[in-house]
């Protein structure tokens, strides 16, 4: 019987420990890099995810591989560190990972090029280069850090409610002018900093920002993306500024086709979701293998889709 209560103490102990583990927020401790030459390629990878424009882009000091002159910072913020933004510190451990988009089980190493060439317009790192290997071994380094558990908040993006109503690109036009306007312009640009090398504030539309295809043209995947990040001088960690009715409407007007132009795929042959019942909720190109329409996969309401998947046993992607 004494053995069978210690036991079971020490078995709620841990599991308090882990839930409390749990509930604290992702963090990384970057003066813990070590030296020596693994630890040179783990800080030019963090270089390369702050100023990949710099290294890589188009003008870049180390090759020309990114089409635009954005950094990787702009959506995985703080190198990949930042709770709520992407957040990469497990990425190491999670691939290779089947990826509905693609239809079949990615390496890291391809998920890396998938980056490059989506949302910043590039070709492929060479799988055995400096600049590949140096990522690979930052995200190594972020995955191997003592202060990442098994599960932390702040890896996965901030979940939005989802309403009964579609999402409004009219609606996110206003809004996009209130919160939005005064860094990435009216016209969506962004602004180039003073040297002309990246962006202050990078473009959130047009033939230098991120294109179809990119999770970012995902309107729920930008509404939790904008809902802990943004506006970035309002929106603390895990306290959003933004309701999710307002991410979502925004979301819906930066990624409005009908109103804005974005660049295209560089080849026709690229197919996104082969398996058409795997496609994202919010994915807006058909053949579809439910009953809604493009319209509504791309604004809402979701929930009738998400009905419709449940209801055939399946867990739709959101």
């Amino acid at each position: 019987m004494q053995l069978t209560s210690c036991s079971g103490s020490n078995a709620e102990e841990t599991t308090n420990a882990e839930s409390a583990a749990a509930e604290k927020l992702v963090s990384i401790d970057t003066t813990k890099i070590p030296g020596g030459k693994y630890g040179a390629a783990v800080r030019y990878g963090r270089e390369l995810m702050l100023h990949t424009a710099y290294y890589i882009g188009p003008e870049g000091i180390n090759g020309h591989y990114t089409g635009n002159k954005m950094n990787c910072t702009n959506c995985h913020r703080d190198a990949g560190t930042r709770p709520y933004a992407f957040n990469l510190v497990r990425s190491f451990k999670d691939y290779p990972q089947y990826r509905a988009r693609e239809g079949r089980i990615l390496s890291l190493a391809e998920r890396i090029n998938n980056c490059v060439m989506r949302p910043n317009l590039g070709k492929p790192l060479p799988l055995d280069g400096k600049e590949m290997i140096s990522i690979m071994a930052y995200l190594k380094f972020l995955s191997d850090s003592s202060n990442v558990a098994q599960v932390k908040k702040g890896i996965k993006n901030l979940e939005v409610e989802l309403p009964d109503v579609a999402a409004s690109s009219d609606r996110g036009e206003v809004l996009y002018a209130q919160n939005c306007e005064r860094c990435h312009a009216k016209n969506g640009e962004g602004k180039m900093r003073f040297d002309n090398v990246t962006y202050e504030y990078p473009p959130v539309w047009g033939l230098l920002a991120y294109r179809p295809g990119s999770s970012m043209h995902r309107v729920v995947k930008l509404a939790q993306w904008l809902k802990g990040n943004m506006p970035y001088d309002k929106t603390e960690v895990g306290k959003p500024f933004l309701t999710d009715a307002q991410a979502l409407d925004i979301a819906a007007y930066v990624n409005d086709d009908k109103k804005h132009k974005r660049p295209l795929p560089k080849t026709t042959k690229e197919v996104d979701y082969p398996n058409y019942d795997e496609k994202a909720i919010d994915y807006d190109k058909g053949p579809f293998k439910d009953p809604f329409t493009e319209q509504q996969h791309k604004y809402g309401p979701y929930k009738p889709i998400i009905d419709f998947w449940e209801g055939k046993g399946i867990t739709p992607t959101i």
